[in-house]
Order: structure tokens, then C-alpha cells, then sequence
């Protein structure tokens, strides 16, 4: 005897059924049209790469070409400005650029740094001046005698004095 529930019932076979597309199938985007992709697209493989080095040669170069350009046009307009002019014209026309080593200088407040650790030191010691980390730096510091707090003082390029 066979288990339960294996029985097949036997399916009408009288050619006239249609298919009724499952909930997956009335849910798929599949076959809709897709409107952002184009048709015409064809993909350009003549086009090369470039790694960032090049890019960036190229990115300096079309700077330079540029300054060129914009001093030529200055000294054939101010040929009868004085020299002091000249240099003043010179001085504003540097800007500083991301690639530029000039740059303004920072708004934010010079970070200090522990002279033990080299971590970022929010503390300093009021006797001998050394910046320190935490706590277990500061017992170092402590223990440190005044020629060495004077060592590391030095190190930093501050003027010892040690108390």
C-alpha cells in the first residue's frame, strides 16, 4: 500500500487549458522595457586607460601650459608697468592647487604630541613641560630625571627649563 498523500490526481486532458502565469511571472521585469538603458550603445574599445600617475603628468602640464599662456598675455598687456607692479602681478598670480606646495595656513589648532609615546598627547606636565599621552606615561615622566626631561624637551626643540 502506498503512504498517504502520494496519490496523483489526474490532470484534465482535454487540450483547451491555458497557462496562468504564477505570481513570480506577473511580478517579473524581465520582459518590460527598460527606458535607461540605450539601445544604440555600442561600448568604445579603442579606449585606453590611463593609471594616476599619467593622469595627474597630464593634469600638471595642462597647469603649466596655462600659466604660460596667462604670462604671456600679462607681459604683452604690461609693457609699461613699473617693475614693482610686474612682481606684484607675479605674486598674485600663484594659487595655490592640489598639487601645489604652497597652501594657506590651517585654521584649526596645532596638534601636540606626546614626546614619550608620540601618540597624541592631550596633557602636559606642569613641572617639567613634557606633553604626555595617559597616565601610565605620566608615572614615566615622574620618575624621569631633570637632565633627561631636559633630553626630550630638546628632542621637541623647545627651550629646557625644568623647575
Amino acid at each position: 500500500m502506498p503512504p498517504k498523500g502520494t496519490t496523483r490526481k489526474k490532470a484534465a486532458n482535454d487540450g483547451s487549458t491555458t497557462h496562468t502565469p504564477t505570481l513570480s511571472e506577473q511580478l517579473s521585469y524581465l520582459h518590460s522595457p527598460r527606458p535607461f538603458k540605450n539601445p544604440n550603445y555600442t561600448k568604445n574599445t579603442n579606449r585606453r586607460t590611463k593609471n594616476l600617475k599619467t593622469v595627474l603628468g597630464q593634469e600638471r602640464e595642462k597647469e603649466r601650459v596655462e600659466r604660460e599662456r596667462r604670462r604671456q598675455e600679462r607681459d604683452s598687456q604690461a609693457m609699461d608697468i613699473d617693475e614693482v607692479k610686474k612682481e606684484l602681478v607675479e605674486v598674485n598670480e600663484e594659487i595655490s592647487t592640489y598639487l601645489s606646495i604652497e597652501a594657506p595656513p590651517s585654521v584649526l589648532p596645532q596638534r601636540h604630541y606626546c614626546d614619550i609615546t608620540g601618540l597624541e598627547a592631550p596633557y602636559t606636565d606642569p613641572r617639567t613641560g613634557l606633553r604626555y599621552h595617559d597616565k601610565s606615561v605620566y608615572e614615566l615622566i615622574k620618575n624621569l630625571s631633570p637632565s633627561a626631561a631636559k633630553d626630550y624637551l630638546a628632542a621637541r626643540g623647545v627651550n629646557p627649563v625644568v623647575r
